[in-house]
């Protein structure tokens, strides 16, 4: 059995063919060739060093320019023949490459191997990526501001939660501002990994670096990163890159998971605090009545695959020595994976959320059908002295009294409340509404409107 002329090209000791499942096995071109536009962006920038350092001519590196802007026009227009045989992204390129142009093609791997371009092209992909979803985040949450800031006009009151029990009072807006801050941070997570990851490691080589007299800080420059990596072994044998990636993804991904949760539990029959979309719900195959809310169930489904994404390639790393191991191409889909599900989520609830439809009087007689302001009367009774703990027990037999018999606390009579302490009346309990609970809570970051105002104002200087 012979070799195939491009295993001879790659490894000329070889003395048969490749198993086909082996081949098959091996292959990552059936998903690295998404990485074709880094990884001809990578040659140019290299085969210019090599011209500029004068390692080639300037005849060679105008041929092997534009051999490599042929190919590229090739896999723009959809007409570039990947290779299975030729392993990945970076052989079916040299390849083609050489068709085009012949022998000359061999000299830009001139003090290079694939282990720096694979590191080179991942990381200019992954850095990408994480602007590009911190840019999606920002959407959404210039989304949700203008949300807070159209419900803090009529001041919408929302029942708070505690372990799903109805808790305090709150402004609709006040629950919008709450992930208002969760998308900032996660917004700023892909910032700051993208500045962490903005480091070259073309010119590492496989692992020592190279004799050559390359220029790593001018490729750094041509493609875009404020420097090249400081360690060879480090440069192509690390993924952390990605794992910081992954887990900002899986952060944000948990974000929205819980978003989706309560947008979903809200949108019920039993809450009807909400009416999603026609646009981005579904019906059933046999009940006419059901309006499915999908692009949240989906949404909170996909953060267990961007999860997996996460562990994945904590696992690979952890067991791999330096340098580069054929592990590490287990590096990329995970990657792929998460920003692709990020990103289709991002732009689906940016489009969503304006057209979902509040339903204001549904949200404030769940908030006063819960005794959310049961806080209110504790606390009334704390001022005039009384110990809040004293207070908490008085009040809360005042809230068994009022749900063994059906009735809210302002529905109790005034011999009642008196009863359970003097300084009670049904006049004071009267006036502790939801809306003045929410309007008493002035404490910085707390729901009164004038502090969401201040949350919303501090949030559009952030954005904008």
């Amino acid at each position: 059995m012979t070799t195939s002329p491009d295993k001879k090209l790659w490894g000329g000791r070889f003395a048969e063919a490749t198993d086909g499942l082996v081949e098959l096995f091996n292959a990552s071109v059936g998903f690295d060739q998404r990485l074709a536009e880094q990884d001809i962006r990578g040659s140019l920038a290299h085969v210019a060093m090599l011209g500029q350092v004068g390692i080639l001519n300037g005849q060679e590196v105008t041929q092997i320019t534009d051999g490599l802007h042929d190919v590229l026009a090739d896999i723009r227009a959809g007409t570039f023949e990947w290779r299975l045989d030729r392993e990945d992204v970076h052989m079916n390129v040299e390849a083609a490459l050489r068709e085009r142009i012949g022998p000359v093609a061999g000299k830009l791997h001139t003090a290079r191997s694939r282990n720096d371009q694979v590191a080179v092209d991942f990381r200019l992909f992954t850095k990408e990526a994480a602007l590009d979803l911190a840019g999606k985040t920002r959407a959404l949450r210039a989304v949700m501001l203008a949300e807070a800031e159209k419900h803090l006009q009529h001041e919408v009151i929302l029942p708070g939660y505690t372990h799903l029990q109805v808790a305090q009072p709150i402004l609709l807006s006040h629950w919008f501002m709450a992930y208002v801050a969760m998308l900032e941070r996660d917004e700023s997570r892909f910032r700051d990994a993208a500045e962490r990851m903005d480091e070259s490691p073309l010119g590492s080589s496989a692992l020592a670096g190279t004799p050559w007299p390359i220029d790593r800080h001018a490729t750094a420059e041509v493609l875009g990163f404020a420097r090249p990596t400081a360690n060879s072994l480090d440069g192509v044998g690390s993924r952390d890159f990605a794992l910081e990636f992954l887990a900002a993804s899986a952060i944000l991904s948990a974000h929205l998971s819980r978003l989706s949760e309560e947008l979903i539990l809200y949108s019920t029959f039993e809450f009807g605090f909400l009416t999603l979309p026609d646009s981005h719900t579904t019906g059933s195959s046999i009940m006419p009545q059901k309006k499915n809310p999908d692009v949240s169930e989906l949404a909170r489904a996909k953060a267990g695959r961007v999860f997996g994404n996460l562990m994945g390639l904590l696992t690979v790393v952890k067991g791999t020595p330096l340098a580069y191991n054929k592990d590490l191409q287990e590096d990329k889909e995970g990657v792929f994976d998460s920003y692709d599900t990020l990103s289709i989520v991002l732009r689906l609830y940016t489009d969503m959320l304006p057209r979902t439809v509040w339903h204001a009087e549904v949200t404030r007689a769940a908030a006063e059908r819960g005794y959310s302001t049961a806080t209110d009367v504790a606390d009334f009774l704390a001022r005039a002295g009384v110990p809040f703990r004293e207070a908490h027990e008085v009040v809360g037999g005042l809230v068994g009294l009022a749900s063994r018999s059906g009735r809210q606390l302002w529905d109790l009579t005034d011999e009642e409340l008196r009863a359970a302490h003097p300084l009670l009346s049904a006049e004071v309990a009267g006036s502790l509404t939801v809306q003045e609970s929410v309007r008493a809570r002035r404490s910085f970051g707390g729901t009164a409107p004038e502090r969401v105002r201040n949350a919303i104002d501090t949030a559009r200087r952030s954005l904008d």
